[in-house]
């Protein structure tokens, strides 16, 4: 689980949960009577079951959620809760999905910070990945262990990466919350699987 300190100190805020909803909150948690992430209202909306990684929700998706509802602050993540409705029901297909998704959080980090090197070269990193994976024909088994170990490796690295800038922002809540919102709007409205490519957010 991809996990990044508070930018300030904890606040008190008015936030509620909605009805029938846990409280939001940082991290996972045991039970629901305890509060609950993104992901985790995402899974018990699906299917009952309280676990931070459900079947429905892209894998890649699902990380970004995680980190964005454990950086921001409060009002915020109580912003984002309608959210959980449609990261239930958000996986696309494709190979491409991942390095395109990471890409395009790689870019919206990169205006934050535009003369980092390793940002830019993490952006090729992921475009080239997708590019090459248009072209594969089915992965079948070697290409499903392909992908696991790049997501486990150079592709999970990137999104910490890039999350960390965002993190340092200013405007950081609403650059995260602005990235997820777009995040989610291409995975259900199928993007990635009709257009071969993930909308970079403004």
């Amino acid at each position: 689980m991809i996990a990044f300190p508070p930018r300030r100190p904890p606040e008190r805020s008015g936030a509620v949960a909605p009805d029938g909803f846990p409280m939001p909150g940082r991290f996972a948690h045991l039970h629901p009577d305890d509060g609950a992430c993104l992901m985790e209202a995402a899974a018990l909306l699906a299917t009952g079951r309280f676990t931070d990684s459900p079947a429905g929700t892209h894998p890649a998706l699902a990380a970004l959620a995680r980190a964005v509802n454990d950086s921001v602050t409060d009002d915020a993540r109580l912003a984002l809760w309608p959210l959980a409705a449609d990261l239930a029901d958000a996986r696309p297909e494709g190979r491409t999905y991942a390095p395109l998704l990471v890409g395009a959080v790689v870019d919206t980090a990169r205006a934050t910070r535009p003369a980092s090197r390793r940002l830019a070269r993490e952006s090729r990193a992921c475009r080239r990945r997708a590019e090459r994976l248009a072209q594969a024909p089915g992965g079948g088994l070697p290409g499903r262990v392909a992908d696991l170990l790049w997501w486990r490796g150079p592709g999970r690295r990137c999104l910490e990466h890039a999350l960390r800038v965002l993190c340092a922002a200013p405007d950081a809540d609403e650059r995260l919350c602005r990235l997820l919102r777009q995040a989610v709007a291409d995975a259900r409205g199928g993007a990635a699987r009709a257009e071969g490519r993930c909308e970079r957010p403004a």
